[in-house]
């Protein structure tokens, strides 16, 4: 039994070997390696997670239209306390106006209302009807001089006057009808730069896989959202502010029409046609 024992051989198992296989991911067509699976290019969680997934492209369009926004913004809320100023001014020197019969007392009152478009009207037609003089009091000049203005010049002076309260209502609007009109084209452009990086990334990878498209989609879409969020608040400003500008220019019209008419009456009174 012991030689017969001796005599059976038995086979050794063979070596192990490990190898490497690639096992295909058909959940999100990702193939993971050694059983470690690569991670898709996704967007992070949270606002400075998405800006930090962004590419280089869209970090300069979202920038651009970032400092478009802030000045925009800056812009909308100085003119809405410009035009509330102004509008709370004119109602005070025309409420003055209505109650006061001295124009030397409505003189000093409108000096102190410089936001007022009315006062302003106000002080240069009674500074060519009636100019101050050095320690003299406009009151105490005889109202009747060999050249005084006629109703064509005084009405120049009265557009002349108007349009510099105007201009100086629009200023920096131009600005935002400005964003307005640029900031979609430079959100477009970011998309289209986003969907070119989409592709291009699509052919590094050699497929079309939903996770490979993403991304670059999904940067073209921040883009064009960041622009639209530009645009339509200046652009809501924008009529706005021009709505109150033309509603503005008629009431100092309506102002002026009847200073100048009151105004012409005084002078044919003493004398003076005009």
């Amino acid at each position: 039994m012991s030689i017969w024992k001796s005599r059976v051989q038995i086979p050794s198992a063979p070596p192990l070997s490990f190898a490497v296989c690639v096992i295909p991911d058909v959940t999100s067509n990702v193939y993971t390696t050694g059983g470690l699976r690569k991670p898709p290019m996704m967007f992070q969680a949270g606002p400075l997670g998405l800006v930090g997934s962004l590419g280089a492209v869209s970090k300069v369009v979202l920038l651009a239209l970032f400092l478009f926004s802030v000045i925009s913004w800056a812009i909308i809320l100085y003119k809405w306390r410009a035009f509330r100023a102004g509008e709370r001014e004119d109602q005070r020197f025309l409420q003055a106006y209505a109650r006061t019969q001295e124009k030397e007392d409505l003189r000093r009152h409108a000096k102190r209302l410089p936001s007022s478009p009315s006062a302003a009207v106000f002080l240069g037609v009674m500074d060519r009807v009636a100019p101050e003089r050095e320690g003299i009091p406009a009151g105490a000049l005889s109202p009747v001089e060999p050249d005084a203005p006629d109703r064509q010049y005084l009405d120049r002076v009265v557009t002349h006057i108007m349009q510099d309260q105007l201009s100086r209502l629009e200023a920096y609007l131009p600005f935002l009808a400005t964003t307005g009109n640029i900031t979609p084209f430079v959100g477009l452009l970011g998309t289209v730069l986003g969907i070119i990086d989409a592709f291009r990334e699509i052919g590094k990878q050699g497929t079309a896989s939903i996770a490979a498209v993403a991304p670059g989609v999904s940067e073209a879409l921040v883009a064009t959202a960041a622009g639209l969020f530009t645009a339509i608040p200046a652009v809501i400003a924008y009529n706005y502010y021009l709505a109150r500008i033309r509603k503005t220019a008629f009431r100092v019209e309506a102002f002026s029409i009847e200073l100048l008419n009151i105004v012409l009456a005084r002078m044919k009174q003493v004398g003076i046609r005009g």
